[in-house]
């Protein structure tokens, strides 16, 4: 089984640069980590564009639906920035017969704190396991794009509570 990573910035790939924290998005980080943490299986990585999230515009978004529904792999990670990570779960939902895991970071993948080795743990593991269909996988938990939420508070994902 072969793992597709698709990249499109976010968070995880930023490269600081002061301390008034400019940055910009940088190539994406996960072939180093993936080499770092000796991973025993097959992938290819794609970066389809370097954006913050809030700047993915609808056209990207329908772009990447396009290249997943073109792509042969059924197991799909996508790296993204998790202010809109959500919408672009949504957006993809509806794919047949693919597995599509998101996932990014609170902090830079280069920086010691980074939760990034842990959310693509966790993704690499939902998306050899999970059935068809798209998930977020964030703060070691597995969610529906359709039923979490970003706490801008706590900075963690939290399945949205129904009344």
């Amino acid at each position: 089984m072969k793992i597709k990573i698709l990249t499109t910035g976010g968070t995880i790939d930023k490269i600081y640069f002061d301390k008034k924290s400019e940055y910009e998005v940088g190539p994406p980080y996960i072939a180093n980590l993936l080499s770092e943490i000796n991973v025993n299986l097959e992938y290819s990585i794609e970066s389809l564009f370097r954006k913050d999230s809030l700047d993915i515009t609808e056209e990207d978004r329908v772009n990447l639906r396009k290249k997943i529904n073109e792509d042969k792999h059924k197991k799909i990670i996508i790296t993204h920035g998790t202010d809109t990570m959500t919408e672009t779960g949504m957006f993809l939902s509806g794919i047949k017969g693919k597995t599509i895991v998101l996932t990014g970071a609170m902090e830079p993948a280069k920086f010691k704190t980074s939760d990034a080795v842990f959310n693509i743990g966790c993704a690499i593991g939902a998306v050899q396991t999970l059935s068809p269909g798209v998930y977020i996988a964030m703060n070691g938990r597995i969610y529906s794009p359709f039923e979490v939420i970003k706490n801008l508070v706590t900075g963690k994902f939290e399945e949205i509570v129904k009344a």
